[in-house]
């Protein structure tokens, strides 16, 4: 008899951004710097922080509001959208095609890292991320 072991692949990480619509993106940037100290950019502010188990590595999480006209965040109507990291987006998303998962996109790679959009049975949009290895988890 052969006994087929299902072996648990490690999925989100760890949330790797909150983006979210917003009338002003810049003027409300600039507030969040200036009222709660974040460090605004063109993205947003970037939070970083190290792993608990192993402090050499460094990850980071990104807010940034968007305007509120973007289409980044569709089909969702929501006015927000969660970023989660993962640790292997390939075999994430071809497990998620086999449960029925509704993939927005293909997989895409940049200097990030690599993304795709997939929506909750509620759905959200949400965003999957694998940073590139010298930042990996």
């Amino acid at each position: 008899m052969l006994i087929k072991l299902k072996i648990a692949m490690k999925k989100v990480t760890g949330i790797g951004g909150i983006f979210f619509k917003s009338k002003n993106p810049n003027q409300l940037k600039e507030w969040y710097n200036q009222k709660l100290g974040f460090d605004t950019g063109d993205y947003g502010a970037m939070f970083q922080w190290r792993k608990s188990d192993n402090a050499d590595q460094e990850g980071v999480t990104v807010w940034n509001p968007f305007p509120e006209n973007t289409t980044y965040f569709d089909p969702s109507k929501k006015d927000f959208m969660m970023n989660y990291i993962v640790d292997d987006l390939v075999e994430l998303v071809a497990q998620l095609k086999q449960e029925g998962v509704t993939i927005l996109d293909e997989i895409t790679a940049d200097d990030y890292g690599k993304f795709v959009h997939i929506l909750d049975p509620e759905g959200n949009s949400i965003e999957l991320w694998e940073p590139p290895a010298d930042q990996a988890e």
